[in-house]
């Protein structure tokens, strides 16, 4: 296993030395410069490395081939082959890309850095948006997704929706749904007013829903949850040439129940602010953006809805965050520069209070997170090179990372364990990429290789006796963990025709220096009922694969069916199994249009889960199929129109939990939907 490692450390060097000769050659024929998408110049057609799903936009462009016009965001970010979700419950999903949670990706709503305060993770950054605030999703794979910051997974960016400065629009939309199995009553609204010289969008929808069933006609208790959120945005031109806009996100949670956890939350609340400078052109540049944000995070859990607790605790948490970004593009011959400086500011804290049943006992208190202050600053450079029958594109970005503990007792509470623990660590991260593509009549393949690196999340290297009821053990944080890195290989083939379209894509990760939490039996456990304690470390390495086919064909205007499989593996350097690695699953979809009426119907379903590691809490998972339909039907009343869409979801009403449901958890039984939206 030693000559293993040094083999592949080896490797690594020389893959680096050859991948930053590249790019300090295509950085030398002209200045580097950003843009959010892949566009080659000339007369080749633009290309984008990024997977995009249409969310929310007026009805006139609304996505309609979704089966419900209101689901919630991680519906839309599940339809993704490369997203799946981690579920504690039917709210505040959390996203993963390519089998890789929170920590080893990158999630952002228009560029901007956000962090959860929860230490649970009960409150994914995908939870503070809304499908009517929301125009597209952007996920990309591995270090293709560095441009919004370091990676190893990838980046999801969700794009705010806002009216174009230089429309003439008025419109004012109003939406409405209800669900049978829980009860979901969906009420919202926007309105927007745009000329030659502003533009001003207001939105506002409000979620509530009762405990819901599953498949078996069991009440799952504490799966209730109330929502509300509300967005602003607006725009000024300044000139011909620049203008300036500004968007407030406002979004609060009440009595979210989350029955695979032990506790609930009684409030997740998040506000976020930015105030962005857009300039078209600047000199020989182009599409410069320059954008200040600010977004507060708060996370409060509890327990007091549970009727028998061991011991009664309070967990509220917090996390503020300033950050900046600046970006423009330069096209130069047969190149497409672009470049990006980015920092933010974040300050994560973390408090539990336990409260003993007997009174006449003190209660104890402890930070979990102990005022953490997370300073990073980057620049991200990329190229991409026109070539007669494709692109060739390299991307470079590094980054300064500096934690700094600013409580002296969690300092002292970590000291505990780690002795020489100083008060600030400065780390430096990198990421390298390069991707090969080549376009022909029918066919598009693709070919890339990156090398990646992240810091260890505050949780991994500074959490305090954080309680995992997936494997039941309490977890202390590492913050002398070295940096996870990455190396990784990507393909993807694509055949079209004028009716079908066929793609072959797949993926290789290994991962040296994987962090993960394991026993240390010489720790003493602090939750009652826990098995244990674990302290993440790093392993030797992690290595995940998956393969993907997807298939679509057409038929005329009125007939269109698509599928999709994949398959994924993850084990460490020991060949044990990683958790929360996806089986083989599967999606076959058909969708039917007559006289203005379109018909949808799907299967989706996964087989056994095989590959499981009971070390961290998993069991195996039964295969399982469900059905869903939803029939729909644009109606115009002059110059409004009324959209009206019917359906069902888990129409067999199958009893099923999959491997990303915590605790095994099972999903909702059928349930029957109406959605409205009607555009004045």
């Amino acid at each position: 296993m030693k000559s293993f490692k040094l083999s592949a450390e080896a490797a690594l060097k020389r893959l680096k030395v050859i991948v930053l000769w590249l790019v300090v050659m295509s950085v030398n024929t002209t200045v580097a410069q950003f843009n959010n998408s892949i566009i080659v110049v000339d007369s080749l057609t633009p290309v984008s490395l990024k997977e995009v799903v249409v969310i929310g936009q007026s009805l006139s462009t609304k996505n309609i081939l979704q089966h419900k016009l209101l689901s919630g965001v991680e519906n839309y970010l599940e339809s993704m082959p490369s997203v799946g979700m981690v579920k504690r419950g039917a709210y505040a999903w959390e996203p993963t890309i390519n089998n890789m949670n929170t920590e080893r990706i990158n999630v952002t709503i228009d560029g901007m850095k956000i962090f959860g305060a929860c230490t649970d993770k009960m409150d994914p950054i995908t939870s503070y948006v809304e499908v009517s605030n929301l125009a597209k999703a952007e996920v990309s794979n591995g270090q293709q997704g560095s441009s919004i910051g370091n990676t190893i997974g990838g980046s999801m960016n969700l794009v705010i929706d806002k009216s174009e400065l230089g429309t003439d629009i008025q419109k004012l939309s109003i939406e409405s749904g209800f669900e049978t199995n829980n009860q979901l009553r969906i009420i919202g609204a926007d309105a927007s007013v745009a000329n030659k010289r502003y533009f001003f969008d207001i939105d506002a929808m409000h979620r509530k829903a009762e405990n819901y069933r599953a498949g078996s006609g069991e009440e799952i208790l504490y799966s209730q949850y109330s929502k509300y959120n509300i967005s602003l945005n607006g725009g000024v031109y300044l000139s011909n040439n620049s203008s300036l806009s500004t968007s407030l996100i406002y979004d609060r949670a009440n009595d979210i129940g989350y029955p695979a956890l032990p506790m609930d939350v009684s409030l997740a609340k998040a506000t976020i602010a930015s105030i962005a400078y857009q300039q078209k052109k600047l000199g020989a540049f182009t599409d410069w953006e320059s954008k200040l944000y600010f977004n507060n995070i708060t996370h409060i859990m509890d327990d007091s809805k549970r009727p028998d607790v061991p011991i009664r605790m309070d967990m509220p948490g917090y996390s503020d965050t300033f950050g900046a970004y600046s970006q423009l593009n330069l096209f130069k011959f047969k190149h497409h520069f672009s470049f990006k400086w980015d920092a933010f500011l974040n300050n994560s804290y973390a408090e539990m209070t336990m409260y003993p049943n007997n009174s006449y006992e003190k209660a104890m208190f402890m930070l979990t997170w102990p005022e953490v202050m997370s300073l990073d600053t980057g620049l991200f450079i990329g190229d991409t090179y026109k070539l007669k029958s494709g692109s060739l594109q390299f991307n470079a970005r590094i980054n300064a990372h500096q934690n700094t503990i600013q409580s002296e007792v969690g300092l002292s509470s970590l000291q505990i364990f780690f002795p020489e623990l100083s008060k600030t660590q400065i780390r430096m991260l990198s990421s390298l990429s390069m991707v090969y593509q080549l376009r022909f009549t029918n066919w598009d393949h693709s070919f890339g290789l990156g090398l990646g690196s992240r810091a260890p999340s505050v949780s991994e290297a500074y959490g305090f006796y954080l309680f995992n009821s997936f494997d039941n053990h309490d977890y202390i944080g590492n913050p002398l963990l070295e940096n996870e890195s990455s190396l990784e290989a990507t393909f993807s083939s694509t055949y079209r025709s004028n009716s079908s379209k066929v793609k072959l894509h797949g993926s290789f990760f290994h991962m040296p220096n994987y962090i993960i939490g394991t026993v240390d039996s010489s720790l003493s456990k602090m939750t009652f009922g826990a098995d244990g304690v674990k302290r993440y470390e790093n392993l030797d390495y992690a290595r995940l694969y998956s393969l993907g086919a997807e298939f679509e064909l057409k038929q005329g205007e009125n007939f269109k069916t698509k599928s999709s499989i994949s398959y994924h593996r993850a084990i460490d350097s020991e060949g044990e199994n990683l958790p929360f690695i996806a089986p083989i699953e599967y999606n076959f979809e058909g969708q039917f249009r007559y006289r203005g009426y379109q018909f949808i119907a799907s299967v989706q379903g996964a087989g056994t889960q095989i590959h499981y590691n009971s070390q961290y809490g998993e069991d195996q998972t039964a295969s399982y199929t469900i059905l869903n339909t939803s029939l729909s039907k644009r109606v115009y009343l002059g110059a409004n129109q009324l959209h009206i869409r019917f359906g069902a979801e888990n129409l067999l009403d199958t009893y099923y939990t999959t491997y990303s449901d915590w605790n095994n958890i099972p999903r909702m039984g059928r349930t029957l939907f109406l959605n409205l939206s009607y555009q004045l």
